[in-house]
């Protein structure tokens, strides 16, 4: 039975749902990366992505816009961004539990808007797949890459763009400066706090993304804690890849294709608990964290509140 998984066609299969799957990662890790690199760590992205999740279900629903649904995904993101960004540099919370309660706070509020709103598990037509001319044609590489949905094209676009920001722009040079040593960045006239309410804001907007890419691109569904922990692998991601875009983007190949394998491992009934198959992508995240955490040097100020000194 195991022999099956080696296979030319399933092979082709693992791949290709493994690059489609690793689209949520890539959105909410990204996203994470920006607000971590100016100092603070936001473990509410769970949250974020649910809401946002259902947001963009529900609106696609009640409209039949995909695109719409996009954006409600984007503002109830950029929303929960901005509470975020308040609670930690304006009231200076601990970002740990601050961020632990915003996941409490998205997880119960999209239970409720779920049972309120819709009550039943209901379908929406998602984004379809797009081949792109030639490219889609080439044997097995095509299916695998160039016939995906217009999320995932924009999930991959997302790692050369962020890291273009982060290393070739003022813009990233301050978010870099602000997560390094802030109290350097003020003296030189760069706001601490603005820095941080841009990236806190912009993680919440991906994070929202994130969550609209599984209700109306991958899954096609919405239902009561449909993200099962993926806002925290997307956490673990950062550190995984050591704060760089093209880290995390092998860091979400790595767990996407493991969570693939125990799909398809499922699907054509491999005598292997189905349990254990569940646990493959956490357990790779917490060997992964045990490795990479004391091989990577984290941005200086993360977690540090910044208090101006008059």
């Amino acid at each position: 039975m195991i022999s099956e998984l080696f296979t030319v066609t399933v092979l082709i299969g693992i791949l290709a749902s493994g690059i489609r799957l690793a689209t949520p990662y890539l959105y909410a890790s990204i996203g994470e990366m920006f607000g971590q690199r100016s100092g603070v760590l936001n473990l509410g992205v769970e949250g974020q992505m649910l809401l946002g999740a259902f947001a963009a279900f529900y609106v696609a629903l009640t409209t039949g816009n995909l695109w719409l649904g996009i954006l409600a995904a984007m503002i109830v993101g950029a929303l929960m961004g901005l509470m975020m960004a308040f609670v930690t540099v304006n009231l200076h919370a601990q970002q740990g539990i601050s961020g632990i309660g915003f996941y409490l706070f998205g997880l119960g509020m999209s239970d409720l808007l779920f049972q309120k709103l819709m009550g039943t598990v209901e379908t929406v037509k998602g984004f379809p797949p797009i081949k792109v001319p030639l490219l889609s044609n080439i044997p097995g590489i095509g299916e695998i890459f160039f016939s995906q949905n217009l999320l995932v094209y924009g999930a991959y676009l997302l790692v050369p763009a962020a890291w273009f920001v982060l290393n070739k722009t003022t813009l990233g040079l301050k978010i870099r400066s602000v997560g390094e040593n802030p109290d350097a960045a003020d003296s030189l006239g760069v706001s601490v706090a603005r820095v941080r309410y841009f990236t806190i804001i912009l993680g919440g907007t991906l994070s929202g993304v994130a969550g609209a890419s599984l209700s109306i691109a991958l899954l096609n569904v919405f239902q009561q804690n449909m993200t099962s922990g993926l806002g925290f692998i997307a956490v673990a991601l950062v550190y995984f890849g050591g704060w760089r875009p093209w880290g995390v983007l092998g860091g979400a190949l790595l767990f996407s294709m493991v969570n693939s394998l125990q799909l398809w491992i499922q699907v054509l009934g491999i005598p292997i608990p189905s349990e254990i198959a569940v646990m493959m992508p956490y357990v790779l995240t917490i060997l992964v964290l045990v490795i990479t955490v004391s091989r990577v040097r984290a941005p200086s100020a993360l977690t540090k509140p910044f208090e101006r000194e008059d």
